[in-house]
């Protein structure tokens, strides 16, 4: 599946860019594309899911329009 990622604040500026489209298996939920994104952007190791997995208090994720927290978090 493709989704269209877009970032704000410190990780636009640690990203280098505003939005970018990534290919994802189908199935891929919200904590394995906030891995992957660490993986690919040193700058933002760590700084996007905390050890337990769950998604960083200083970051907000938007699945259309919808703060994910109100579906099923980092498992969306």
């Amino acid at each position: 599946m493709e989704i269209e990622l877009r970032f704000f604040a410190t990780v636009r500026e640690a990203v280098g860019e505003r939005t970018t489209t990534r290919r994802f298996e189908a199935g891929t939920t919200v904590d394995g594309v906030l891995a992957d994104l660490e993986r690919r952007v040193p700058a933002l190791e760590g700084r996007l899911l905390e050890g337990d997995g769950t998604i960083a208090g200083s970051v907000t994720v938007m699945r259309n329009g919808t703060n994910v927290t109100h579906h099923d978090g980092a498992n969306t």
